[in-house]
C-alpha cells in the first residue's frame, strides 16, 4: 500500500486526466477508460529530496505521501548520493543552492552513477542560471523534469508529483506489449537538400497509438524503453519498418534516404551493426540509404565502446549523424575521432537565429565547422522562409522543419515530394543570400562570402 494507506479511487484517477492531457497532448478520456493503478504500482514511486530547509522538506514529504510516494528527505550530500545509488528513487528533488556541496556538484554525481530518476530542481535563481543547470543535467544524461521556483506553491508541487507518477503508471505496463500488439507506427518528416532545392531524405519518427490514451509522442515513452531495457526491441522495430518502407519508395525515388534515431544504449550493444545490416539486406536496400542519428550527449559516453560499434556501422555502409549538436559539452577532439558523417544542428539555435544574434553566430560557426571537418550540416527547426534563405546563404547542406514539411504518414510522402518539386519548379539552387538582422553576424559572414541580392526560393534555378 502507499505510505498513507490510500489507493486513488476511480474519481480521483479521473481527476488526473486533465494533467495527462496537457503532458501527453491527448484527447479527453472517459473516467471508465482511465486505468486504475494497483497499490503495488504506487509503492514503486520513490521521492528523494535534498534541501537544507527542514520546513520545506516536511512540506514536500507530506504532499508527496498524500499522492502515494515513499519519501526520503536529507540535507546531507553523502546520504543523498548513497540513497540515489541504492534506493532507486523514481523522482529526485534537488535544492540547487545547497551550502557546501551545491546542486551542480550533485547533478555531476548523479550523472556519474547513471541515475535514471526524473530530476526536479528547487531554486529561486534566475532563468539563465536555471537554464544552464538543466543543460548541464541533460548533458550528463539525466532526465531533467523541470523547476519548482521558491517559494513553493503546494498546488504546483502536487501537480509535478502527480505528473511524474501518473505518466509512469499509465505507460510502463503497456510498453512491453506495444511492439507485438502493432501499436507503434512511423511518421516521416522530409528534408531539403539546400544545394539542389529538392527533397532528398526523410526522418522516421516513431509514435505509439495507445488503445486508451491515443497517440503518444516519443519523448514520453523512449525514456521508459531505456529504463526497462526495451530500447533494443524498439530500435529493431523502427529500423526494420523504415527499411521496408524505404525499399517501396526507392522504386520511384532511388536517391531518397532515411534517418533513424538510435539510443546511446543501442550503441553499447556490440551486436547492433550485424542486426541492422541484416534488416537492410532483408528489405533489399543499401545500408548507405540509412542515416543513424545519435544525440551529442549520448555520443560522448563510453567513447571506446561506442567507437567500436560506430566504426563497424560505418564499415557496413551506414551514415552516422550527431544529433542536437551544440547543446552538449562534447570535446571537438572526440567529434573529430568519432566516425560521424553528419552534424545536425539543434533546433533551439535555428528557431531563434533570426531574432538572436548569438544563435545566428552559433549556427554559422557550426556549419563552418562541419564543412571544415568534411561533414554534412543539417539544420532542424526551420520554421519560415527567412530562416531557410539564411541557412542557404551560410552554406548549410540540408534543412528540416515545419516550414518545409510536418511529419507525414508514409503513403503521403511520394505525392508531397512530387507536388513540392512541381510548385517550386527547380532542379538546382545556388546559395542565395539573405541578410542577417545583426551587423556583427553579417560582417562575420562577409569574410567568407560576397554579398549577393536576395533571391526568392521559388526563382532559384
Amino acid at each position: 500500500m502507499p505510505p498513507n494507506g490510500v489507493v486513488p479511487s476511480e474519481l480521483e484517477m479521473a481527476s488526473l486526466q486533465p494533467l495527462l492531457n496537457g503532458i501527453l497532448k491527448l484527447p479527453p478520456a472517459k473516467p471508465s477508460q482511465i486505468p486504475r493503478p494497483a497499490a503495488a504500482n504506487l509503492c514503486s514511486n520513490r521521492l528523494l529530496i535534498i534541501d537544507d530547509d527542514p520546513d520545506l522538506g516536511r512540506l514536500v514529504k507530506d504532499a508527496a505521501q498524500r499522492v502515494g510516494y515513499e519519501v526520503f528527505v536529507t540535507k546531507n550530500p553523502s546520504a543523498f548520493m548513497e540513497k540515489a545509488r541504492t534506493w532507486q528513487p523514481t523522482v529526485i528533488m534537488l535544492d540547487l543552492g545547497m551550502p557546501g556541496t551545491d546542486g551542480v556538484q550533485l547533478l555531476r554525481g548523479l550523472g556519474e552513477h547513471s541515475c535514471v530518476a526524473e530530476v526536479i530542481l528547487i531554486s529561486g535563481a534566475d532563468d539563465k542560471v536555471l537554464g544552464s543547470a538543466i543543460q548541464l543535467g541533460r548533458a550528463r544524461g539525466l532526465k531533467m523534469g523541470g523547476v519548482i521556483q521558491r517559494p513553493i506553491q503546494l498546488e504546483t508541487l502536487s501537480n509535478f508529483l502527480i505528473r511524474c507518477q501518473a505518466a509512469k503508471i499509465l505507460l510502463s505496463e503497456d510498453l512491453a506489449n506495444a511492439i507485438t500488439a502493432d501499436q507503434l507506427f512511423l511518421e516521416y518528416q522530409l528534408k531539403l537538400d539546400c544545394h539542389v532545392a529538392r527533397m532528398t531524405g526523410v526522418e522516421a519518427l516513431v509514435r505509439w497509438r495507445h488503445p486508451v490514451l491515443g497517440v503518444i509522442q516519443p519523448d514520453q515513452f523512449i525514456p521508459l524503453a531505456e529504463e526497462n531495457e526495451l530500447i533494443h526491441r524498439l530500435t529493431d522495430w523502427v529500423v526494420m519498418t523504415a527499411a521496408t518502407q524505404m525499399a517501396a519508395w526507392q522504386v520511384d525515388n532511388p536517391a531518397l534516404g532515411i534517418a533513424v534515431n538510435i539510443s546511446a544504449k543501442n550503441v553499447q550493444d556490440l551486436t547492433l551493426p550485424d542486426r541492422l545490416h541484416k534488416f537492410c539486406r532483408t528489405a533489399g536496400i543499401d545500408c548507405a540509404s540509412i542515416t543513424l542519428e545519435l544525440t551529442e550527449t549520448g555520443a560522448m559516453r563510453e567513447a571506446l565502446q561506442m567507437m567500436d560499434v560506430l566504426t563497424r556501422l560505418r564499415l557496413k555502409g551506414f551514415k552516422l549523424s550527431i544529433d542536437d549538436f551544440g547543446t552538449g559539452f562534447s570535446s571537438l577532439v572526440q567529434l573529430q575521432k568519432m566516425p560521424f558523417s553528419e552534424v545536425k544542428i539543434d533546433r533551439s539555435f535555428v528557431i531563434h537565429m533570426m531574432n538572436d544574434e548569438s544563435c545566428m553566430i552559433i549556427v554559422e560557426i557550426l556549419i563552418d565547422l562541419a564543412s571544415k571537418l568534411g561533414l554534412k550540416s543539417v539544420a532542424e527547426g526551420v520554421e519560415d522562409e527567412a530562416a531557410l534563405h539564411s541557412l542557404i546563404s551560410m552554406g548549410c547542406d540540408v534543412a528540416q522543419g515545419y516550414h518545409l514539411s510536418r511529419p507525414l504518414a508514409a503513403d503521403r510522402i511520394p505525392a508531397f515530394i512530387a507536388e513540392y518539386q512541381l510548385i517550386r519548379g527547380v532542379t538546382k539552387a545556388p546559395k542565395a543570400h539573405f541578410p542577417s538582422p545583426f551587423t556583427n553576424a553579417r560582417a562575420w559572414r562577409r569574410r567568407k562570402t560576397a554579398t549577393r541580392p536576395h533571391t526568392p526560393l521559388s526563382a532559384l534555378a
